[in-house]
């Protein structure tokens, strides 16, 4: 049965100076990101899409079958315009690496959740950068390599 990503797009709206918490899945959950090399390529390009202008990303973990990550979109492209970038640019790069030719790398879709304006931001930061400690990868944040926070980065001890 195919996954319905399709009904994740139902009633999306993507809302200028927003602040968005997405999370999306490699294919079949397949851990790509056990290998470092990979998963910079995904922290490198979420650097380009924040340098370019297109968000203030805030905070981002990137975990062996999935991502999480925490921006604000500045009005210069939507949200499915850069999550779309972000998937097609890894995407190429990883399937090179691994010697493939355009082999599914992302699943279809992705979840996003706009933050209310009362919502605290750090909290939900330290939320998506205690993935690893809650998933058992490391014992303390530090010990995890692909992670960063704009408030978060000398404090290792979540």
């Amino acid at each position: 049965m195919k996954p319905h990503s399709h009904d994740l797009r139902k009633g999306r709206h993507s809302e200028r100076y927003r602040i968005y918490h997405i999370r999306t899945s490699t294919e079949n959950k397949r851990p790509l990101f056990v290998d470092l090399y990979l998963g910079r390529v995904v922290v490198n390009t979420m650097r380009f899409i924040h340098e370019s202008g297109d968000v203030d990303s805030l905070a981002f973990v990137v975990m062996p079958d999935h991502l999480h990550w925490l921006f604000q979109l500045t009005g210069v492209r939507p949200l499915e315009k850069i999550l779309f970038s972000l998937k097609r640019h890894t995407s190429g790069v990883i399937n090179q690496r691994l010697g493939r030719i355009g082999e599914t790398v992302w699943q279809d879709g992705y979840f996003d959740r706009a933050l209310r304006d009362d919502e605290d931001v750090i909290t939900v930061a330290r939320y998506i950068v205690a993935n690893p400690l809650r998933a058992g990868l490391c014992k303390q944040i530090g010990e995890y390599s692909l992670w960063d926070a704009v408030w978060l980065k000398d404090q290792h001890g979540l």
